[in-house]
């Protein structure tokens, strides 16, 4: 596809992705709305420009490259490992900028050395951003979805609020407001009476055959996208997590470990003295951790020049573990961002379990930072 208006810069990133032994894909612009209504997370769902088949089936303008590239692996039965590079033309709503702007960035799919993969798209976002912005001092931004997840799970709340909790991840005022209800829940005083009394009873048979007779006699049931049997589970999840206090102690220790904030050279040490001092298990998270920070020097990448950040999460809901952005010194914008999905491909379609890791770069941005005197 013929691309107009591209920045002076476009050969040079080209060039940078041949150099690093990637396949060059392009996507179709428009795309099946579905994967990312389902898997990208609201930030993302609320911003996309959205359309319909002449059969009604509904589509949108291409708003990030991740799942379409994963899309197109999986449809062409592509083996792993494999490199993927793409440069176009992206799609959605910003509260800065234009609506319409391009993208480029890697896809690094099926690599099993999680560690080495993770440091390489670190490094490869970094080194590409050198040579676009020499001089310029990078700063890099490092989180880790995985040892989160380990943090909130060892601390044993019930599995609905660990998926609130996660699902919050990087949001600090979603987070933050999750908490707050935690320490001080506000039970459900909604349910009709003849729900809660059968939840109280635990009698699941007559809660399904109640909410059953419910829907029909209110012809909801022709409609309805959730089974009674669906419906019970969630009225009973939503009960049980009203009534779900976290501890002073444990509140202290999930603030603690979301106030870590330390140099990545650092951050391994940070880590585990928390979890010594909390008396929680977090076991291989910290490991994986631990073997990032190391193929990361390795790679000969300054760890005193990375900040580790406990709360720092990407507002997409297919991370999985790492997750990064990088800028330069004395500027707010991110100029790349990215991290590892290894979910991401079983739930488009995929048979196997493939892990992927990537990023994009943000043209626009980097060419503001290009022309700044």
């Amino acid at each position: 596809m013929a691309l107009i208006n591209l920045p002076d810069f476009a050969n040079d990133l080209l060039d940078e992705f041949t150099a690093r032994k990637t396949e060059r894909i392009d996507t179709p612009v428009i795309q099946p709305a579905e994967p990312f209504l389902d898997i990208a997370g609201e930030d993302l769902r609320r911003r996309i420009f959205m359309t319909e088949s002449e059969t009604g089936a509904s589509l949108c303008l291409r708003p990030e490259f991740t799942i379409p590239v994963c899309i197109r692996h999986i449809e062409t039965a592509t083996g792993t490992p494999k490199r993927y590079s793409y440069l176009g033309e992206v799609f959605r709503q910003r509260r800065e900028g234009g609506n319409e702007f391009y993208q480029a960035g890697i896809e690094d799919l099926g690599d099993i050395n999680i560690a080495s993969a993770d440091a390489r798209a670190i490094g490869d976002a970094t080194g590409i951003l050198a040579r676009l912005l020499p001089g310029e001092r990078l700063t890099v931004t490092l989180g880790d979805q995985a040892v989160f997840e380990a943090v909130v799970q060892a601390l044993g709340l019930p599995l609905g609020w660990q998926k609130r909790l996660i699902h919050a991840f990087g949001n600090m005022g979603q987070l933050e407001a999750l908490l707050a209800s935690l320490v001080s829940p506000q039970f459900v005083t909604d349910l009709d009476h003849d729900v809660a009394r059968l939840i109280a009873a635990g009698d699941e048979a007559a809660l399904i055959a109640h909410i059953d007779a419910t829907m029909h006699r209110t012809g909801y049931s022709s409609n309805a996208s959730r089974s009674p049997a669906e419906i019970a589970r969630r009225l009973k999840e939503k009960l049980v997590l009203s009534q779900t206090r976290l501890d002073d102690a444990a509140f202290r220790v999930l603030e603690e470990f979301l106030s870590l904030r330390v140099p990545l050279i650092n951050a391994s040490a940070a880590l585990a003295g928390f979890a010594d001092a909390a008396g929680l298990k977090l076991g291989n998270a910290l490991s994986r951790f631990d073997g990032r920070v190391a193929a990361l020097g390795n790679a000969g990448i300054d760890l005193a020049s990375i900040d580790y950040r406990a709360a720092f999460g990407r507002p997409l809901d297919y991370y999985t573990g790492l997750v990064f952005e990088v800028g330069i010194q004395g500027s707010s914008a991110v100029l790349a961002g990215g991290g590892r999905f290894d979910r991401l491909l079983t739930l488009l379609g995929a048979k196997d379990r493939i892990p992927a890791v990537g990023f994009s770069l943000w043209l626009d941005r980097i060419e503001t930072e290009r022309a700044a005197p």
